[in-house]
Formats: C-alpha cells, structure tokens, sequence
C-alpha cells in the first residue's frame, strides 16, 4: 500500500470514530422520568411571538405546579404559574395581573406532579427529526385549550424547546440555554400574591 493510501486510510477511520453514535428516539416512558425526576431547573430562555418579536429572560421551574418567567429589562413583563394559577403581570409598573387556571393552559401538562405521558391519550405526536424527539401533547379532558409540542435531545434527556399553540392558533416558541438543575428557591419566587403587592407600591 502506497504512503498516499495508508495516510487516505487513516483520515477516513480518524473521522468515522470522531463522528458521535446516532441520536435515537426517546420513548415517552423516558420523557415521563425525565420530569418526574426534575424537582428544579433554571435557564435562560428566548421567546418567539407570532408576530416574530423576540424576547429574552430567565426561566425557573419548581415541580410541580411551578414556574416563573421573567423577561430582560426593558421589559417588566412577568409571568408565574402557582397555586394551580397562572398569572401574566404586564409592562405596566402597577395593575392586577391577567389570571388563568393551571389547568385550562398546555403548562398543567409538564409542571403535574406525576407525568405519565403514555397514559390517558394526553400524547398526540411523538416524532423524531434525526436530532431532537419532538412530542405534541394536550389534556385529553380539555382539548380546546391548546396543546404544546416540546422537542428533547439525548444523552442526557433534555427539554431543548417548547411550543404552545393556543385555543385559537396563535403559536410561541420557547428556546432554553443550558439548564442548571438542583438549585432551592425561596417561596416568594413563585408566590402570586407577593409580586401583586410589590407592583403596587
């Protein structure tokens, strides 16, 4: 074999062991533990509107039933899942937040104590793109509130992206960073009430 070949040869095994295995598909029996064993997370995260404004912040989850998404300045926006609510306080410095119940909005789906995707027909897409397994679920019990798709990678599990399409067709994507998990957060993170009283002071 000439110099030529043997230096051909060996480019070509360098990058077919540089090259990573094949990402696979998650079942939902893999994406029902992966929330089920998060108890905390914190990211940053990038949201897209229909209208194709973007908007940044930071995300924190305490499973289950709470969630907290607070927007970059200048933006005052906040909103909070808690107590089974969801409230969305606006750019507004003082006024009563827009208040929904938990479980009339596509969130009750991953922020439930007990996710178990492969029970009561909840799950209506579960797809894989050759990188992600992308999941489209709703509440069987209130299909007109919408549903959310959210997009995992592997190796370990992670929630990359979700998307919530609303009762009326209106979509907004969140794209996560890196998630930190494991972290305490004091209980007025989350709590309603407490940032009803701080905007209006």
């Amino acid at each position: 074999m000439t110099k030529l070949k043997i230096f051909a040869t060996a480019a070509i095994m360098s990058l077919a062991t540089a090259v990573p295995a094949m990402a696979e598909k998650l079942s939902l029996n893999q994406i029902s533990a992966y929330f089920n064993t998060l108890k905390t997370a914190k990211s940053d995260f990038m949201q897209i509107s229909d209208d194709g404004s973007v908007q940044t912040g930071t995300l924190f989850i305490q499973r289950p039933g709470k969630m907290r998404f607070e927007y970059d300045p200048p933006q005052k926006a906040l909103v909070l899942a808690s107590n089974n609510a969801v409230a969305i306080f606006d750019n507004r410095a003082k006024g009563e937040p827009e208040t929904y119940p938990l479980k009339r909005t596509p969130l009750s789906i991953i922020l439930a104590r007990k996710v178990n995707l492969q029970s009561a027909n909840a799950v209506v897409g579960h797809t894989f793109d050759g990188k992600h397994t992308i999941v489209t679920a709703q509440d069987p019990q209130n299909p007109d509130i919408g549903r959310i798709q959210m997009k995992f990678s592997a190796s370990p599990v992670t929630l990359d992206e979700w998307v919530i399409q609303d009762a009326h067709g209106g979509r907004t994507t969140i794209r996560l960073g890196d998630t930190e998990t494991g972290m305490s957060y004091p209980r007025a993170l989350f709590d309603i009430d407490t940032e009803r009283s701080k905007r209006r002071r």
